[in-house]
């Protein structure tokens, strides 16, 4: 089963910066696209952002112009520049193998905690 690891979460305040990265653990995963989704505590889960074959970025409004995704190359690791962070921002982030919007059971990782303070 594919695996991916993700890395880079932490505690910040309100306005700082945090980059993730999500490592496939599969080489097969290629060109496909990946996706961030995140759970903050007592909700389910929300897509945050994609990447495809193509390397264009796709986002969530609430994060649009303050989260980058981007790949250097396919296959390899996917990161997801955040800034201006909010307390809202404030969850377990998930990197998914594939279009998560349409593929909702695609596999994904084990997550890393964001947690921003204001």
């Amino acid at each position: 089963e594919a695996r991916m690891v993700e890395d880079g979460g932490g505690s910040v305040h309100a306005g700082e910066s945090l980059r993730l990265s999500c490592t496939p653990s599969k080489f097969s995963y290629g060109d496909s696209d990946m996706s961030w989704v995140r759970q903050a505590p007592g909700k389910g889960l929300e897509w945050v952002s994609k990447i495809d074959a193509n390397f264009l970025g796709y986002y969530a409004p609430s994060v649009k112009g303050r989260f980058t995704i981007t790949r250097y190359n396919p296959g390899k690791t996917v990161y997801l520049q955040m800034n201006s962070l909010k307390p809202d921002d404030t969850a377990l982030y998930y990197c998914v193998a594939g279009d998560y919007r349409k593929y909702p059971t695609s596999p994904r990782g084990q997550g890393t905690q964001v947690t921003v303070s204001s």
